[in-house]
């Protein structure tokens, strides 16, 4: 892989990563505020809707990290 197809998947992946990453938020955000108003059964399972995008956001760093070591290595 040249370094330009390495440079182009890093920033897509960088924005799918801050895609996903702004989903868990918005969703703890959303258990917080269930939580606050003193539904913290429903707090807890809005809560586990974050495992998803944050196992994403984990999977696309790892291919990035991937992409750069073989670029580094040739």
């Amino acid at each position: 892989m040249d370094a330009q197809a390495a440079e182009t998947a890093a920033r897509t992946y960088l924005t799918e990563i801050r895609t996903r990453i702004d989903k868990a938020a918005g969703i703890a955000r959303a258990a917080d505020a269930s939580a606050g108003a003193g539904f913290c059964d429903k707090a807890v399972e809005i809560s586990l809707d974050i495992e998803q995008p944050l196992y994403e956001a984990t999977t696309l760093l790892n291919a990035m990290s991937l992409i750069n070591r073989i670029c580094r290595d040739p």
